[in-house]
């Protein structure tokens, strides 16, 4: 075979096309949906984390506010409102606004030249409600401005932190302002101006009746939030410098106040606090509904002869824990008014009836046909209602122990006050009236302990109209822990007295024949 030149075979295979490998397929990666809400999780978390840090650190406004200073600050909140911390007074809590974001004011100071102005020229606390309103309607304009601020620099600084790219900071930025806004948006929807008109006090026991301020002025002033706002601002202001000359909270004198406890249940600790609310309030009447004893002997007696000392008339009805020598120990008492069998006494300007509970069970035991016997004794005292009206003398207010009793007088009396539950409710029956249901006065006495927690202390204010002697407004008072220096009080309108309400009418007599027991 011919040997072919080397030279020739180099020549022939640089002239052979040349293979070249396949370039391998591109495969593009489509990032799943999970991996997209999650990155859109982390974003929406660094924006909140942002705004709020943003919020912490600038987005707090110092605004005089009267002769108070004080610093306004939005922050984040599951259930809005607004919270007006007075320290050490106390806090106000008003359900202004149902949003993601709360506004906290804090009071700070009280200026000592603007008060003392106020003390020498008293005749400008009447143009100090205007003024409060300015005060705040500036102060609200420049902390909106100023939270805007703060939550688009916190939210674009905290994602550039995270992120390290421009896009996605400015992208958390443009979030967190429309988040803003959207909070914004629902606050302003749901604005309630007359959540002042129902503010929700927790503090100092003796500063919540100045604070709260009178029912009567708040039932005939709703039509203006501004009024109003600058009421709370006008009482704080008085309580804060205790130094100061200011005049002192006084009650309107057109409203009858009553103080309605229960189920003291031998807790001693329960007459220094009824004595401090009789105080504190300016208490007319004060009405027992029952179960001041635990067990009715006489040796128990001793217990009730604070009551002689407690600065207000006791008006009392029998519990299933008092007994019938409990009820003469308290009828010989001086200042004490014992109501049983329907009979009618006239007290503070308000007729009152009651009837004792028929059923005497302090070892706790039901007794077979103890619903009936209720109903029995709540047909009676409606019976001796009716014949009150048709007297001419009708009642203002019943009593009973029992609710279930308390419930057979529905139509005959406008309110009527009960016990035994050991918790608050207020109820208006079919016919029109109204039943309150007081909580234990007493924490449940030495049965409070039998919990992992003790139970609450719970007392009402309430305000009758001095002219048509009919309930006005209502503050539930809830003390816990030791009791005496620490309370929340909660501040309600009568339905009719609502903003834009009709009036009710008068409860309607029922028939005859629902009242056969």
């Amino acid at each position: 075979m011919a040997r072919v030149p080397a030279a020739v075979r180099n020549t022939m295979s640089r002239l052979r096309p040349t293979r070249r490998p396949r370039p391998a397929a591109r495969v593009e990666l489509v990032p799943p949906p999970a991996n997209r809400w999650t990155r859109a999780l982390g974003l929406v978390a660094v924006v909140l984390l942002g705004a709020w840090l943003g919020l912490l650190v600038v987005g707090n406004v110092r605004v005089p506010v009267g002769p108070m200073d004080t610093t306004m600050t939005l922050r984040p909140s599951l259930t809005g409102g607004t919270k007006i911390n007075i320290s050490p007074l106390g806090a106000l809590h008003l359900d202004s606004h149902i949003a993601p974001v709360r506004l906290d004011v804090n009071v700070d100071q009280l200026d000592p030249d603007r008060s003392q102005a106020l003390v020498d020229h008293p005749e400008r606390l009447s143009g100090l409600q205007d003024e409060v309103a300015r005060d705040v309607g500036h102060g609200a304009l420049d902390l909106a401005v100023r939270s805007c601020v703060a939550v688009v620099a916190g939210a674009t600084a905290l994602g550039l932190a995270v992120y390290r790219r421009p896009g996605r900071a400015l992208a958390a930025g443009g979030l967190a302002l429309t988040l803003l806004a959207a909070s914004g948006a629902t606050a302003y929807a749901t604005w309630n101006p007359k959540s002042v008109l129902e503010p929700r006090f927790s503090g100092l026991l003796s500063s919540a009746p100045s604070l709260v301020g009178d029912a009567r002025s708040i039932v005939t002033e709703f039509d203006v939030y501004q009024r109003e706002l600058a009421r709370l601002v006008t009482n704080v202001t008085k309580l804060y410098d205790a130094t100061s000359t200011l005049p002192a909270y006084r009650p309107d004198p057109t409203t009858i106040r009553v103080l309605h406890v229960s189920d003291i249940h031998l807790n001693p600790a329960s007459w220094k606090i009824v004595a401090s609310l009789v105080e504190q309030y300016e208490v007319d009447v004060i009405v027992d509904s029952g179960d001041t004893m635990d067990h009715g002997t006489s040796a128990e007696n001793g217990f009730l002869d604070p009551i002689e000392d407690l600065g207000a008339p006791y008006v009392w009805v029998r519990g299933n824990h008092d007994s019938r020598i409990t009820q003469r120990y308290l009828d010989d008492l001086k200042n004490v008014h014992v109501l049983d069998d329907g009979r009618a006494v006239s007290v503070a300007g308000l007729r009152f009836a009651g009837i004792g509970d028929p059923q005497f069970t302090p070892d706790r035991t039901n007794k077979a046909g103890a619903e009936a016997t209720q109903e029995l004794a709540g047909a009676r005292l409606a019976t001796a209602l009716r014949d009150q009206r048709a007297a001419g003398t009708p009642v203002d207010v019943a009593v009973a122990h029992e609710p279930q009793a308390a419930r057979q007088t529905d139509g005959e009396v406008p309110l009527v006050l009960a016990g035994h539950v050991h918790h608050q409710e207020m109820e208006v029956l079919p016919y029109g009236t109204r039943l309150r249901v007081e909580g234990s006065t007493g924490g449940s006495g030495l049965r409070a302990v039998e919990g992992k927690h003790p139970d609450p202390i719970e007392a009402s204010i309430l305000y009758l109209d001095r002219d048509t002697r009919r309930l006005q407004a209502w503050d539930a008072i809830r003390l816990g822990g030791l009791g005496l220096t620490t309370a929340e009080v909660s501040r309600h309108l009568v339905e009719e007295n609502q903003p834009g309400a009709a009036r009710s009418p008068s409860p309607s007599p029922t028939p005859s024949p629902r009242r056969s027991p």
